[in-house]
């Protein structure tokens, strides 16, 4: 049972359950005088205080004040009506008989009396550590909450289990202006009334609605949830009676502590937005830095190209390698396009490789050939074994991915160096290797290569750092692992693993 429920059980049937336990306290009183009416004829009537003191003790321990008083009375009374000589009568003859009669009842009503606080400030006592160990377990559950749907959630069921009341909370969007829905169920909308009630509170800092001064009439109360520097919203409960001063004070320390813990997360939220927002602005000018670069010389060199085959008087030598320089731009162009095409289409998931038999062979040749005017300086060699099996890819991404790898590895190496496509296949695993003996990758930049927009604070090359990441977005696109590594002789290696079952046939030479 809650607290509230311990301090106002049924308030509607209280009255009943007062008058029913002086009928009680009557009854009691009543039985035991009938069992000790034998006793009146004797000269053991003394006796019958002892019992009757017994009974008051036991009432006491179960009854209000105001019953052990009644009890306290009707004791003395019985007592002397009914067992002190002369019987019948509220006579005493004997003096000693008066004050005896006199200490039994100043005995039964301390002794009552007594009995009656020391139970009320026990239940005080018990009630007062269930609320400490109450806000306890709500202080505990809230240092576990990490976000504000968590933190909801806890001040949600702490309330319902303590006060037997549903709670909406009416929150903030970090710029001082009431959401109108629920953040942990989002399908409440609040009416127009509650909303403009709300934004009153929040606005003026104080508490209205139902058992309160303003908006009284209100079916619900709401409260202000303070914060030290902001205040996160307002709280919406609906009491079923007025809280006794003792119990709000209990409230209003539950209310603060689940006030705390929201203005906590909301300032890590604000201090997560800002950093997300310095970080995005600086990779916003970075990327528009690079793009910008990579997008001038090629454009540069087309227009200058192209200034001098209509300016200029040249001869065929000269035109043909005019017309190859913008060619050369217009492919470069092209392959920046084609990266932050497809580094979208990873983003939005638009990615669907097509998966069929290929001979990669195939794949190599293209890339080669793509990629020969880039390799003329270089030791590039293919090692892939005769009768290899045909692997289960798709064809476009796989061309992208290795394409991506080669002209990585070109850009980073010096001239002369070896650069090499290796391909073997085990365990219904495809491995596609490219490795080079140039300088290999920083070993600061190995964890972040394959992040986008990633470039090595030593790269001096360009590039806006699309070419790995994409790289790795396709091969997880063919439920596949990307590898990055130096090589123990100096150089650098990437390692693409795809499942790829082996065929029932080869091919053949």
């Amino acid at each position: 049972m809650s607290l509230i429920e311990k301090k106002y059980s049924k308030p509607q049937g209280h009255f009943i359950t007062y008058v029913r336990d002086y009928l009680i306290t009557i009854v009691i009183i009543a039985v035991v005088v009938l069992l000790c009416i034998p006793l009146s004829k004797s000269s053991g009537y003394h006796v019958v205080s002892f019992i009757l003191l017994f009974i008051v003790t036991i009432l006491a321990t179960f009854m209000g004040t105001g019953q052990v008083l009644l009890a306290s009375t009707l004791s003395a009374i019985v007592w002397n009506y009914f067992f002190i000589p002369p019987h019948f009568t509220f006579h005493i003859d004997k003096t000693e008989d008066i004050l005896i009669f006199g200490l039994f009842f100043i005995i039964a009503l301390l002794n009552g009396v007594l009995t009656t606080r020391i139970r009320r400030q026990e239940k005080m006592t018990r009630e007062r550590e269930e609320r400490t160990n109450a806000l306890l377990t709500l202080t505990r559950e809230l240092s576990k909450s990490c976000d504000i749907s968590q933190v909801l959630i806890v001040a949600k069921n702490q309330i319902s289990l303590n006060f037997k009341s549903d709670a909406l909370f009416i929150l903030q969007d970090g710029n001082n202006i009431l959401i109108k829905y629920s953040r942990i169920n989002r399908n409440i909308d609040f009416s127009k009334s509650d909303i403009e009630i709300a934004e009153w509170v929040f606005k003026n800092n104080q508490n209205v609605g139902k058992y309160q001064n303003f908006y009284s009439e209100s079916t619900e109360t709401f409260y202000l949830l303070k914060g030290n520097i902001i205040n996160p919203g307002v709280l919406v409960v609906k009491h079923s009676y007025q809280l006794s001063k003792e119990l709000f004070s209990f409230w209003d320390t539950f209310i603060t502590l689940i006030s705390n813990a929201l203005e906590r997360e909301f300032l890590k939220e604000m201090a997560s937005e800002v950093k997300i927002l310095n970080e995005s602005d600086k990779l916003y000018k970075t990327l528009f830095n690079s793009i910008s670069h990579e997008f001038r010389i090629p454009v540069a060199t087309i227009m200058g190209a192209s200034d001098s085959l209509i300016n200029a008087e040249s001869n065929p030598d000269i035109k043909s390698e005019l017309y190859y320089e913008i060619f050369s731009a217009s492919l470069r162009l092209n392959r920046l396009i084609e990266n932050l095409l497809n580094m979208s289409r990873l983003e939005t998931g638009r990615i669907k490789p097509r998966i069929d038999w290929y001979d990669i062979n195939d794949v190599v040749s293209k890339v080669s050939s793509d990629l020969k005017d880039e390799l003329k300086s270089y030791n590039f060699k293919i090692s892939i074994p005769k009768n290899f099996p045909l692997v289960k890819i798709d064809f476009g991404l796989i061309e992208q991915v290795l394409y991506n790898i080669v002209y990585n590895a070109v850009q980073y190496c010096d001239n002369d160096a070896e650069i090499i496509i290796k391909v073997s296949h085990s365990n219904d695993k495809f491995y596609l290797e490219v490795k080079d003996n140039g300088k290999g990758f920083p070993k600061d930049s190995l964890k972040n290569i394959f992040n986008k927009f990633y470039r090595s604070v030593s790269n001096e090359t360009g590039g806006i750092g699309l070419g790995l990441s994409i790289v790795k977005g396709f091969i997880e696109a063919h439920g596949g692992t990307v590898e990055a590594s130096n090589r123990k002789n100096g150089g650098a290696k990437i390692k693409c693993i795809i499942p790829s079952e082996n065929p029932t046939f080869t091919k053949y030479n």
